[in-house]
């Protein structure tokens, strides 16, 4: 069974003091079989959307993807305690890169989220999806359920989410700063805050909607439009999301076939080794081949559950938590996106969509899981962490 080793939570009676080798050993390679099926099937979309060729996608795609891996099994043996012990720091250093995006960041498509390191271009938004989960899981592991019911408790965590939530807005991306506060939301729920101060920050949101609208770009509001009725503009606003309908809907229950999708390869699907992606999927695999990825996602997250369940410490479950909600995140925007059920955003399928951040991102988001899963049975007392 694929979910067997996941379950399995007795190898050891103690891993706060596994050596190298046995921690490798204990790496959920399961979940890096999973992890390396979804890629490789990213990189053939890639290869198909480009008309058969490696470049331009395909083939830095897969480039990327391997030090992506080194990356991930790195982080994987990396103990939580030290981790949990650098959480901070790690926070410090992202947040100091946004700030740096303001400062000197390369424009593109109309937004300021990028810094040119020559060899690779880094959107520090990304790297904040683990390093808040990182920040927030140390802060509630340090304290009870009866200290969470009080509200100034609360003050501390809501600034590290808003902190880098108001600088991604400055760039300006909506998008990741909205997945930023909802994986964020499945920390605190995790961390056992009160159902009904959820429902009063959601009232308040909504409440600040009229608000909120002013201060929205135009682009931002015309996708808001787009999304009510892509009619009304058909060749213009409307354009991408008609065409992804149109592709997503002659895919049928089998496709068109490998490298035979006539939307992606006669060049009517815009954005398709990116936002896009999902829609090559469906047009040339069809219903199949869709709803397959889908439950590969699907098992990506029980495996983060799970793992969740399984640790022992509260920094561990918090971490598998808040990283297994953003991964559902990136699935859930990008695919209702693409169907018309909400605007769009510009949201990367995991591991399937073009680009090095995003992936570099998810890579270090798999590692932690299995740092967690690894470590598992590390305890780490509410006072901090010990060095036993």
């Amino acid at each position: 069974m694929v979910l067997s080793h996941l379950g399995s939570g007795s190898l050891e009676p103690q891993r706060s003091q596994l050596t190298l080798g046995t921690k490798f050993r204990l790496i959920n390679w399961g979940l890096v079989l999973l992890i390396c099926t979804i890629t490789g099937i990213g990189v053939g979309l890639l290869y198909s959307a480009a008309g058969g060729h490696w470049k331009p996608w395909a083939q830095p795609q897969l480039v990327r993807a391997i030090p992506g891996f080194v990356l991930m099994l790195g982080i994987a043996l990396v103990d939580i305690r030290h981790l949990m012990k650098s959480a901070y720091i790690i926070f410090f250093i992202v947040l100091c890169l946004l700030i740096a995006v303001e400062l000197m960041g390369r424009i593109g498509m109309g937004a300021q989220r990028w810094i040119d390191l020559g060899f690779f271009q880094l959107q520090p938004s990304e790297l904040m999806k683990p390093a808040l989960t990182l920040a927030l899981a140390r802060y509630f592991h340090g304290v009870t359920l009866d200290q969470i019911g009080r509200p100034l408790l609360l003050i501390p965590p809501l600034l590290l989410v808003f902190t880098p939530v108001a600088l991604v807005l400055m760039q300006p991306n909506l998008g990741t700063s909205l997945l930023l506060i909802l994986g964020s939301g499945a920390v605190f729920f995790a961390a056992g805050v009160r159902v009904w101060k959820f429902l009063l920050v959601i009232g308040g949101g909504l409440g600040a909607i009229p608000i909120a609208w002013e201060f929205l770009h135009d682009y931002q509001k015309q996708r808001v439009y787009t999304f009510l009725d892509p009619e009304t503009d058909p060749l213009g606003a409307g354009y991408n999301i008609l065409q992804s309908k149109i592709a997503l809907g002659s895919g049928g229950l089998f496709g068109k076939g490998f490298m035979s999708g006539s939307q992606s390869q006669l060049m009517f699907l815009p954005e398709k080794h990116t936002d896009f992606i999902f829609v090559v999927l469906a047009e040339e695999f069809g219903m199949v081949g869709a709803l397959t990825l889908l439950a590969l996602y699907l098992l990506l997250f029980i495996y983060g559950w799970v793992i969740a369940l399984n640790s022992r410490s509260q920094f561990g479950r918090l971490v598998a938590v808040g990283m297994t909600a953003q991964f559902f995140l990136y699935v859930f925007v990008n695919v209702a996106m693409v169907m018309g059920l909400i605007p769009v955003v510009g949201i990367p399928l995991p591991l399937v969509s073009y680009g090095g951040s995003a992936m570099m991102t998810l890579m270090v988001g798999v590692g932690l899981l299995l740092s967690m899963s690894v470590h598992r049975d590390v305890r780490i007392p509410k006072s901090g962490v010990t060095d036993d």
